[in-house]
């Protein structure tokens, strides 16, 4: 099973690396590249430099007006932190929330090592169910997804505050950092911001229509996989559509809001549909748009 599952993520992973580098593109070293550039030097502005490399603290100082050069960082890192909560366990079968992660996690990390990228994970629920170290090389890639498809999770709850928290403390260089989830939980925004303040980040927000448009099936008993309790709800009525509608609505316009205002990259999936066009679309767009830090 677990071949079948990496035969169809590499099947994947060549769909979209041929899609991202045909007509003119560009390489597709530049989806990773970007969150490993560090500071190397500073010197004096000349006239067709990136005004958002000049280094106003030195400047005012009043020798002359600097900016900053930065070089590549050869040991750029990409992150996955995975929620593997309860609020995953929905959708069809073999396209559960949870599934669908799975996949565009492990695609991600064979594309990462492929372009030389150390690859991280950090499985989480309530808790950390799974931390695997940053490295780098194909076996270590394999041995990640491997450990990705037979995870299963101890915990039924959510802290996505508390799985940032941990991101920030095992991190201690800048890294590309992919947050996968369907944000089904509250009081994280501070602690997203300040990931987004230290890292590049990338939120994919996954969801399942039931979520945003349940169909009319009259009185039905609907289970909350975290709260584990069922309550009946009348689905034929437009009052609660509405109220579900709006719910995912305000709750995505808000996750979007903030990534914008920090800096982040913002991409919703439907789980029943196909994830590789959107995940292509994200990294032409990071090619065009994204701005890393001004190399010289």
């Amino acid at each position: 099973m677990f071949q079948q599952f990496l035969s169809k993520l590499r099947k994947y992973e060549i769909r979209m690396r041929k899609a991202v580098t045909s007509e003119r593109h560009g390489n597709f070293h530049s989806v990773f590249k970007g969150s490993g550039l560090e500071f190397d030097d500073l010197r004096l502005y000349q006239y067709g430099d990136d005004v958002r490399a000049i280094d106003w603290n030195t400047s005012a100082k009043g020798h002359g007006t600097f900016i900053k050069i930065f070089k590549e960082d050869k040991e750029q890192t990409a992150f996955f932190l995975l929620d593997v909560s309860a609020s995953q366990q929905v959708g069809e079968l073999k396209k559960l929330k949870i599934d669908i992660a799975k996949e565009i996690c492990g695609v991600l990390t064979l594309s990462a090592i492929q372009e030389a990228t150390r690859v991280g994970l950090l499985c989480f629920s309530d808790r950390t169910e799974r931390y695997i170290r940053p490295s780098d090389g194909m076996k270590h890639g394999y041995s990640l997804v491997s450990e990705l498809y037979k995870l299963v999770p101890e915990s039924i709850q959510t802290s996505i505050a508390d799985a940032i928290l941990v991101t920030l403390n095992v991190l201690r260089r800048r890294s590309l950092v992919f947050i996968i989830s369907d944000f089904i939980d509250d009081n994280y925004h501070h602690n997203l911001k300040a990931l987004c303040r230290k890292h590049d980040v990338i939120v994919i927000h996954l969801y399942d229509m039931r979520e945003t448009n349940l169909p009319s099936l009259g009185i039905i008993p609907l289970y909350d996989a975290e709260k584990q309790r069922t309550v009946w709800v009348n689905t034929s009525s437009k009052q609660y559509q509405e109220e579900m509608s709006g719910r995912f609505k305000k709750r995505s316009n808000e996750l979007e809001r903030i990534c914008h205002q920090n800096r982040a990259d913002y991409i919703a999936i439907n789980t029943q549909e196909d994830y590789v066009p959107a995940l292509i679309h994200l990294f032409k767009v990071r090619q065009y748009s994204k701005t890393a830090a001004p190399s010289s």
